[in-house]
């Protein structure tokens, strides 16, 4: 009920500023020098000569059932725009999740296990530096070292124009390293994974420090629980009480972390995937508010705010799954 309620409330806002921010989509899709005739003929064609409180009810349906309207600059429903570009941000931002919870997490119990030491020292000041970094110079660095100074991995896109020409595969999830696996074509995956390697790492530096560093102050809390101090005393391996009893106790604090950052992901990507030029949902977006694409605007608002909603629904049920107390309250 809540994510209904929040859902309904983006839409609102959305609505609200479509109305009130200065350029009218009617006179962009129409072009240069309309008629005052073609201008009520395109209001009435979209609605927009309605009461307001019409156009909201209006506006509410629409999104509901995924009817964004036209893209003004691709001539295409916004939704197959969407639909076109959301796997290579799916995809982008699930390997970024992956890669953040297998290294951010050990090294963030290794630090709570060596606290107040090299080790320690050593990775707090890697996450305070990972923080402080803004994405979009890391991934200018990266940019700079891995492909100006040593020529080893391409600057932008997913997939060089001259592997899809010379190795084509066929589209059956939308993700390329899936796909080019499932066509058998070694060459493409291997353009296509050195094309995500640059935008990945930007991603993963960009969050790895905040799970890192919640992950070491929660297991730092845990060890010093009496029922770890009498694990330790009866001469329980250390490797089970680290990660069989004190990283099972901080699971979910950290789900929690890492489905907000899962959602972060998804709207930080947007810098990343300008940058790197990766056709994935945050370019769409930033050439569509840079060209007052309305429609697009919007509906990636919506669907971006729809997805983060439903990774914190699903973290919330996965609180059920993992803590068996919880199921009998």
């Amino acid at each position: 009920m809540l994510l209904v309620i929040t859902l309904l409330g983006v839409i609102t806002i959305t609505f609200v500023l479509s109305r009130v921010l200065p350029g009218s989509p009617v006179e962009l899709m129409i072009g240069g020098h309309p008629t005052q005739e073609q201008i009520d003929a395109k209001k009435h064609e979209l609605g927009l000569d309605l009461p307001i409180h019409e156009q909201f009810v209006m506006f509410v349906g629409n999104t509901i059932r995924g009817d964004f309207g036209t893209s003004l600059h691709t001539k295409q429903p916004v939704i197959e725009d969407i639909a076109e570009r959301a796997t290579a941000t799916l995809e982008l931002t699930t390997l970024a999740v992956v890669l953040i919870i297998l290294i951010g997490v050990p090294i963030g119990v290794i630090s709570a296990v060596h606290s107040n030491t090299m080790v320690d020292h050593a990775a707090r000041t890697l996450s305070i530096a990972g923080v402080a970094l803004p994405v979009f110079m890391a991934a200018i660095l990266l940019q700079m070292v891995f492909y100006g100074a040593l020529g080893w991995l391409p600057i932008q896109g997913r997939m060089s124009s001259v592997i899809l020409l010379d190795y084509p595969f066929e589209r059956v999830t939308g993700l390329y390293l899936v796909d080019t696996l499932l066509a058998g074509s070694w060459i493409a995956f291997k353009d296509a994974a050195a094309h995500m390697v640059l935008p990945l790492a930007t991603l993963t530096l960009a969050t790895l420090p905040m799970v890192t560093r919640i992950t070491r102050n929660m297991m730092m809390e845990v060890l010093g629980e009496e029922y770890i101090r009498t694990a330790f005393a009866y001469g329980i391996p250390k490797r089970d009480i680290y990660y069989r009893y004190a990283l099972k106790a901080v699971l979910i604090p950290l789900i929690t972390v890492i489905g907000l950052a899962y959602g972060f992901l998804l709207g930080g990507s947007v810098v990343v995937e300008f940058v790197f030029d990766w056709p994935g949902l945050g370019g769409y977006v930033v050439r569509s508010i840079t060209r007052s694409d309305f429609p697009a605007s919007i509906g990636v608002t919506v669907v971006l705010a729809t997805t983060y909603l439903s990774i914190n629904l699903i973290v919330d049920m996965l609180y059920f799954a993992i803590d068996p107390r919880l199921r009998s309250t």
